[in-house]
């Protein structure tokens, strides 16, 4: 395994059982004691923690729109995002059969991995530091967050961009698949002609992989034309590198999806 104090760092939280973190970065293909009930831990303190924050940040937002919007963060995609960002396929303890298969890209693995590292921390530190650590890797998604475009898929949200720009349509191209038949990872390339921009998104099918390609896509469009007309909100997470996989692959729009 890889260093852990870097991981630390950007937790910004110190266990005081380290063997608990070991276990959250634990996959069952590797030893009985995986962190399949950490993640199940994880999981709801993770989806209490997000209510709050929403409740608290749109005081005027009705229960459903919240439902929606909770939804959308705590999502698979989103966790492996977030996942990507603190680099924790770095970390993983997986099995021979998972790293030769690549199973450290898997969105699946890794967002159960951080729901994982989520409930050791509640377990080590109790709520407050669970929810304070939670909070700061969903500060910038948060911030960015915006209602008007609730409940729209990145996909859309991209043509309905580009329209309002006058450009042409995206286009989306499978670039890999991997694994095998009934656990592949696809990856999606998203290439918008004027500006020229071409991102790349892995997901567990071609659709998920889609729709991640086109929020970095539109993350990039805003980041090179901020003052042109928008067709959309603010882009939900941090930057996309061309030609290369996501780094975050957040839609923050997303009719919800079951993991």
């Amino acid at each position: 395994m890889a260093d852990i104090n870097a991981l630390l760092a950007q937790l910004d939280y110190h266990f005081t059982e380290p063997a608990l973190l070991r276990r959250a970065l634990t996959h069952r293909s590797h030893s009985a004691q995986h962190n399949e009930r950490l993640e199940f831990l994880g999981d709801s303190v993770l989806n209490f923690v997000i209510a709050a924050l929403l409740f608290e940040r749109f005081p005027d937002m009705d229960e459903g729109d919240l439902s929606r919007l909770r939804a959308n963060l705590v999502k698979q995609s989103a966790l492996a995002g977030i996942a990507r960002n603190l680099n924790l396929s770095r970390y993983l303890r997986l099995g021979e059969g998972e790293l030769k298969s690549g199973g450290f890209r898997r969105p699946s693995i890794l967002s159960d991995a951080l729901e994982a590292v989520f409930g050791a921390v509640y377990l080590d530190g109790g709520f407050d530091q669970a929810r304070r650590v939670i909070a700061g890797q969903y500060e910038s998604l948060l911030a960015d967050i915006n209602p008007v475009t609730l409940g729209k898929d990145p996909k859309t949200l991209l043509q309905e961009l580009l329209q309002a720009r006058r450009r042409d349509l995206p286009v989306y191209t499978v670039v890999s698949t991997r694994g095998a038949a009934h656990d592949q990872l696809f990856e999606v390339e998203c290439r918008i002609a004027k500006p020229e921009i071409a991102v790349t998104a892995s997901g567990s099918s071609r659709r998920a992989a889609e729709q991640d390609a086109a929020e970095l896509a539109i993350q990039a469009l805003n980041r090179l034309e901020p003052d042109a007309p928008a067709g959309t909100g603010k882009g939900g997470s941090r930057g996309a590198r061309s030609r290369r996989s996501a780094q975050l692959t957040l839609p923050v729009a997303v009719p919800q999806e079951t993991k």
